[in-house]
């Protein structure tokens, strides 16, 4: 069956965003681990996000998702995380697979998390190895390079590490164990990456400093933070660029996450001459 589109003559309206999913995750992940309970309003609504939500509730967590977009965390504290009775799974999720297994490393218990068959595939050596020499023991399949991985935790040290790339959800699981490791823990980066997590580890009292590419973590407790989840730019990209090229266009989004690691989209579609 075939169909015809046309282009309508005008494009204009207002467009919501969904939250962002990888703030939505760090903003769960660390309210879980702080003292108090949080508010997180236009928490992301996709399976992956709710995949770190079943581990978290796994691990001892209380999350309440009542409301639409709105999730109430009621954080464990620095120590409070307990050894869970099953199997944790990530689902489709390399977000949550790979800032978990940071924070399980560092925990004083034994765990095994897992995924569906196209994350047991994904490569999972590169979040490993740095936390390996932190002082975590981790198996995996095909030689500890792919999940399920089983995770024994504890007792980590400090490390300098220069990632092998940019990556936020490497240099996210790092911090994510420096921040229950004895001494700095410095991550150093070949290229910026979004940083959601320097950011949102700071605004929560984490001792954490940053100087070009390097960025220092200290031990620290977290206290809870409310939190407004930004629109994701991912998803508002598609009316960045049919905005862009409708000659009759006028859309409006609100609340777009606009951190600068994040927002290269504007800057791509600015030099070609649009206006936004």
């Amino acid at each position: 069956m075939r169909k015809k589109i046309r282009a309508g003559k005008v494009l204009q309206g207002e467009v919501r965003l969904p939250g962002d999913k990888s703030i939505s995750h760090r903003a769960i992940v660390f309210n879980s681990i702080a003292d108090g309970s949080a508010r997180i309003s236009n928490f992301a609504q996709s399976e992956d996000c709710y995949s770190t939500v079943a581990c978290l509730r796994t691990l001892g967590v209380e999350i309440d998702m009542a409301e639409s977009g709105v999730v109430r965390v009621d954080g464990v504290g620095h120590n409070g995380l307990i050894e869970p009775n099953d199997v944790l799974n990530a689902g489709n999720s390399g977000t949550t697979m790979r800032l978990l297994t940071g924070l399980l490393s560092a925990q004083p218990f034994m765990s095994i998390i897992t995924g569906d068959r196209s994350l047991r595939s994904r490569p999972m050596r590169r979040v490993i190895q740095p936390l390996e020499q932190m002082g975590a023991q981790i198996w995996g399949r095909c030689g500890d390079t792919q999940a399920p991985l089983v995770i024994r935790g504890g007792n980590l040290s400090g490390i300098h590490y220069e990632m092998p790339v940019a990556s936020a959800q490497l240099k996210t699981a790092l911090l994510l164990a420096g921040l229950f490791a004895q001494g700095n823990t410095v991550v150093v980066e070949p290229s910026p990456s979004r940083d959601h997590t320097e950011r949102m580890l700071r605004a929560m009292g984490a001792r954490i400093s940053v100087k070009g590419l390097d960025i220092t973590i200290s031990p620290a407790w977290l206290n809870s933070q409310d939190m407004v989840i930004p629109g994701d730019i991912s998803s508002a990209a598609f009316w960045f660029v049919a905005g862009a090229v409708h000659p009759q266009a006028r859309v409006k989004m609100f609340n777009v996450g606009v951190n600068p690691t994040r927002s290269g989209i504007i800057d791509v579609l600015r030099s070609m001459g649009a206006n936004i």
